[in-house]
């Protein structure tokens, strides 16, 4: 490597070994330190325990014995067609198993107060209607009352009951859950059920109703900028639950990373393709793609990120996930879904969605960013905002790339993934500006 192939510097190897990394969307200053990546990525449980009879089906809230702990449904999908169904009254939650369910979280990061109170927000009158359809049956007002009462222990606050109902099935911040917590016939409970864990068809339904559900909160938000999409997956990535499910919370400003973005990309409209597509060839950093030409996606091990990353870009022309045809969100989820089960169930990961804000003057390409929570910055990091990440881009690439050989040999992922050294020049165009 020299710097003649990196310009900008994103990426140096020194002498002694250790990886200098400099975020080229960021800033963010990284080193990787010779020595420290063969630490275990796994993080070992305090206990594992058997599971009782029946048990697998009630360890959390999100499980599907307990589906009254969490709000009204909005929507959930059946079957082995994963067949939607809208506004499940509290009555019927256990006349279907839901595969996957969307719902409003109880505790939101953004609530119906904060639209209404700062932003004159008032629901529309099918939200209204359903609302009071929900009350109407004795179920549904028990459902109601109970979480209403835990909100209010929470806040110091009380509603009318109507109030809380409205709050409760009109919030703009959901969270879509799996159906299971732990794989079918787990014996323990450290047998989780992953992102990985799914078949590439589950994992597909899972990310096109989270585009769905992303497609109606800004929808039925008139005064969100944005809507934030993201996966914790385990306690030490932020995860209140170990049951997987991704949340989409509407807020009222891009956040100063998409806006550091935009204005990056006001004197360079490649700045993607340039700045981390180009880059990732020249230095052997691609991981994987799928699809096709302009209608796929590509998967490369990130530069400069606080923990080992991957990135996982559309190579759509479009922008918005909701924009994207059906194969086009499939290939993104057959590339995600390939990295996690790449990753393995017990390592912490962060799942960050990031794209062009509707009404941005620029293009931006959909991305995924998928991240290892195997670290945890402390005083060094905090004193001189230089962060040490325990695993470089090259070495990140060669244990993706291992991995998925043998799960694509063992048949666990999507027909037509292209690892390591398959691709060709096509896979890595990215078509967002076109």
């Amino acid at each position: 490597m020299t710097d003649a192939a990196l310009p900008s510097a994103v990426l140096t190897r020194l002498p002694d070994g250790t990886v200098k990394q400099v975020g080229a969307l960021t800033g963010t200053r990284v080193w990787t330190v010779p020595g420290r990546a063969n630490r275990p990525l796994e993080l070992p449980r305090d206990e594992v325990r058997t599971l009782a009879p029946g048990e697998e089906k009630r360890l959390c809230a999100f499980c599907e014995d307990r589906y009254l702990e969490t709000t009204p449904e909005k929507a959930r999908l059946v079957g082995p067609e994963h067949t939607e169904l809208r506004h499940v009254g509290a009555d019927a939650l256990h006349d279907t198993v839901a595969e996957f369910r969307r719902f409003g979280n109880l505790f939101e990061i953004v609530s119906a107060e904060y639209w209404r109170e700062d932003h004159g927000f008032r629901q529309p009158a099918s939200v209204v209607e359903w609302a009071q359809e929900y009350l109407s049956t004795p179920a549904g007002r028990a459902h109601i009352e109970r979480l209403a009462a835990i909100r209010s222990a929470a806040s110091g606050f009380g509603q009318s009951l109507e109030e809380s109902a409205l709050d409760l099935v009109g919030g703009s911040h959901d969270v879509v859950v799996a159906r299971r917590h732990v794989i079918d016939g787990a014996v323990t409970d450290d047998q989780l059920a992953s992102a990985g864990a799914l078949t590439p068809d589950e994992h597909a339904a899972y990310l096109a109703f989270t585009v769905q559900a992303l497609a109606e909160i800004a929808a039925a938000q008139p005064n969100a900028a944005y809507v934030a999409v993201f996966q914790n997956w385990l306690r030490p990535a932020g995860a209140s639950f170990e049951h997987l499910h991704k949340q989409l919370v509407a807020i009222d400003e891009h956040g100063p990373q998409t806006d550091h973005e935009l204005r990056l990309l006001a004197g360079d409209r490649h700045l993607y393709q340039r700045a981390i597509a180009d880059v990732a060839v020249a230095e052997r950093l691609v991981v994987a793609a799928a699809g096709g030409p302009g209608h796929g996606a590509v998967a490369f091990a990130g530069v400069g990120h606080r923990y080992p990353a991957f990135e996982i870009y559309s190579t759509s022309s479009a922008n918005l996930p909701q924009e994207h045809t059906a194969d086009e969100v499939r290939a993104v989820s057959d590339l995600l879904h390939a990295l996690h089960a790449a990753t393995g169930v017990h390592v912490p990961t962060n799942e960050e969605w990031h794209y062009r804000p509707p009404g941005a003057g620029w293009p931006m390409p959909w991305r995924i960013v998928l991240k290892w929570r195997i670290s945890t910055p402390a005083g060094f990091e905090g004193g001189t905002k230089i962060y040490v990440n325990t695993i470089d881009p090259w070495e990140l690439r060669r244990r993706a790339v291992e991995s998925l050989l043998a799960l694509r040999d063992e048949g666990r992922l999507a027909p037509g993934i292209r690892i390591g050294d398959e691709m060709t020049p096509d896979d890595v165009q990215l078509r967002y500006a076109d």
